[in-house]
């Protein structure tokens, strides 16, 4: 029998216990949102808007519920899809109406069917599946907005000063890393790129998540795709309204017009 180096079931060990702390983030946006829907089933059927009022209490009920819990499952899915490519921390507006219009389609065949059931004696007729797309879409983009700003988290561009204790997210360092100096932080799809002074590695995480765990390093967010430590930045400068940071290894870290003003108020472009 092969037994597996250590160095490979460390390595294995310390990728199920990240991708554990993924899963258990993940599960709270999925209460989160499911919460938010189960909220607006109560109101909605006490409401009774859209001509749900005709409905007795308990088929009323069942028709926001399969229409607002049945819309949440698909939206959250299509939510996280695009909050990891779009960046969504910075474009809420533009995720939230994309998300939308995304679901418009097949929130609107759930709605049309439970509402056929519920309404016309299990009738189902295609006239009625167009009048219900303005609806859903509005509905929709009200959900998404909603979920978008319970999961946002406050804009935070510098994180505190140097602590004595070790930041969380240098736990989550590959072996080979171990002992690094940590440089910057860019989101590469689902995973992040660590720069390091010992090369780079990837690990599964979302930007905004990283960034919470990396307080106590003196360090911004200057993209939406980035991160950088403060010590770690080689050159700066600040030309024609046009920012540009690099790393001791010459890359060059983006800066976005969002965090431009931020930084250029902390000294960050006065510093080299």
């Amino acid at each position: 029998m092969v037994r597996e180096p250590t160095s490979q079931f460390r390595e294995r060990l310390t990728r199920f216990i990240r991708d554990a702390r993924m899963t258990m983030k993940q599960a709270q946006d999925w209460y989160r949102a499911l919460l938010i829907a189960l909220v607006s089933v109560a109101v909605l059927t006490i409401l009774g808007p859209l001509g749900s009022s005709a409905l007795s209490l308990w088929p009323r009920l069942g028709y926001w519920f399969v229409g607002m819990v049945g819309g949440t499952v698909i939206g959250v899915i299509v939510v996280t899809y695009l909050r990891d490519r779009i960046g969504w921390a910075d474009r809420p507006i533009l995720t939230g109406l994309i998300a939308a219009a995304i679901l418009t389609g097949p929130v609107s065949l759930l709605v049309w069917a439970t509402g056929s059931i519920a309404f016309n004696d299990d009738v189902f007729e295609l006239q009625a599946l167009g009048l219900d797309i303005v609806p859903v879409f509005t509905v929709s983009w009200c959900m998404c907005a909603i979920n978008l700003l319970a999961q946002r988290q406050p804009v935070e561009t510098h994180t505190h000063p140097a602590d004595p204790a070790a930041p969380r997210f240098l736990e989550r360092l590959p072996p080979k890393l171990c002992g690094a100096e940590l440089w910057a932080v860019e989101a590469e799809d689902h995973y992040l790129r660590l720069h390091t002074s010992q090369g780079t590695d990837l690990v599964l995480m979302r930007l905004s998540d990283a960034i919470i765990e990396l307080d106590g390093i003196e360090g911004a967010q200057t993209h939406r795709s980035w991160w950088i430590a403060r010590k770690a930045v080689h050159a700066a400068e600040l030309i024609n309204g046009r920012a540009i940071l690099s790393l001791a290894d010459g890359t060059i870290v983006p800066v976005s017009r969002t965090y431009v003003r931020a930084l250029r108020a902390e000294g960050w472009f006065d510093q080299k």
